[in-house]
């Protein structure tokens, strides 16, 4: 079972940045596509971000583009989400997951999941 571990959330302001990470164990991520996704109290978990195997696409929701990117780094298994600019709306639990085949932002194309990090923006 691929097991898949979020970190890097935290609090912070209006405005501020923060660096999501999304790592395997025993694993390789590079076969994947790698979606990030959110859920907000009472909120549906939506799409975020998603970047291909190989990191040559991405894609992203509309309400973060030009403020969040995705990358990967496959030699050490590890895929990031860089959130700039962030907003008291972007305030929920983001979670990363994983799939073979196109990336996505459809959150039921994927089965295997972290457990997810808070981030929380607030001043």
């Amino acid at each position: 079972q691929l097991q898949l571990v979020e970190s890097g959330g935290g609090l912070v302001q209006p405005g501020g940045s923060l660096r999501l990470s999304c790592a395997a164990s025993r694993f390789t991520l590079n076969y994947y596509a790698i979606g990030w996704f959110r859920q907000a109290p009472g909120k549906e978990r939506e799409g975020v971000s998603c970047i291909s195997n190989s990191g040559g696409s991405t894609n992203y929701t509309d309400s973060v583009k030009g403020r969040f990117t995705i990358s990967r780094d496959n030699a050490k298994n590890t895929v990031y989400l860089q959130m700039n600019s962030l907003k008291p709306e972007d305030t929920a639990v983001y979670y990363c997951a994983a799939r073979f085949g196109t990336a996505t932002l459809i959150k039921t194309s994927y089965r295997h999941w972290g457990q997810g990090t808070q981030v929380t923006v607030s001043s």
